[in-house]
């Protein structure tokens, strides 16, 4: 994914089928995050800041301190000049796998489609657990779904290029033996032609079902 231009990935979420799906995803992310007033926000394997902008200034959090951290300090870069106007946004350069952060330094950590391009995504998991205080959620890809088929098989197409996509089984196995609580699993993106079809299935289908392509999961630490 970071190979593509930033501008270039950016410009996809303008799209007619972008925006439905960048809206539901983001919906999803802000119910499983439940942020309350002042709290913290680190977003890791930022990107272009899609999310870090959408989730950081949601419901009326537009003044909390939110930072996004990613690898690739040219996304970084553009993701900082999109977020010009937000003083309370700051952006980095960080590898996931070694956050440059205090332990709980960050209420609520997100990371978003990030974590299926690292190979030691166990070694990520642990790291973010390290540096939040009450609640992360990671959204992943769902090998269970009809994306998969369209765009995920034989090593992937297009974004989708070399991810991996999770199962619900693989999901729960990463957590395994980890100090983590309160475990839940929500998917979106039943279909994602985003057709009227998709958008009314879309609303009719709770979250807990497995099949959306966009998978979230969503831990509590577990206090020692």
């Amino acid at each position: 994914m970071t190979q593509m231009d930033a501008a270039a990935y950016e410009s996809w979420y303008e799209t007619p089928r972008g925006r439905w799906i960048g809206a539901r995803e983001v919906a999803l992310v802000i119910r499983a995050l439940q942020r309350q007033s002042g709290e913290s926000l680190l977003d890791v394997g930022a990107g272009t800041g899609y999310f870090t902008r959408a989730v950081g200034a949601s419901n009326g959090h537009a003044d909390a301190a939110t930072v996004a951290v990613d690898i690739n300090s040219a996304w970084m870069q553009y993701a900082q000049q999109k977020s010009m106007q937000s003083a309370a946004m700051a952006y980095a350069v960080a590898d996931a796998r070694h956050l440059p952060f205090a332990d709980a330094a960050f209420d609520l950590v997100m990371s978003i489609t990030a974590l299926c391009f690292i190979a030691e995504e166990r070694r990520a998991i642990e790291e973010i657990l390290r540096v939040v205080k009450r609640r992360l959620v990671i959204g992943l890809l769902n090998r269970h779904s009809l994306l998969w088929w369209q765009k995920g098989r034989n090593g992937g197409s297009g974004g989708y290029a070399g991810a991996h996509w999770h199962t619900a089984s693989e999901v729960r196995a990463l957590f395994h033996n980890l100090p983590v609580k309160n475990l839940k699993l929500m998917t979106a993106i039943h279909l994602p032609s985003a057709s009227r079809c998709a958008k009314v299935l879309e609303a009719t289908l709770p979250a807990t079902m497995g099949t959306g392509a966009f998978m979230l999961v969503s831990v509590e630490p577990q206090q020692s």
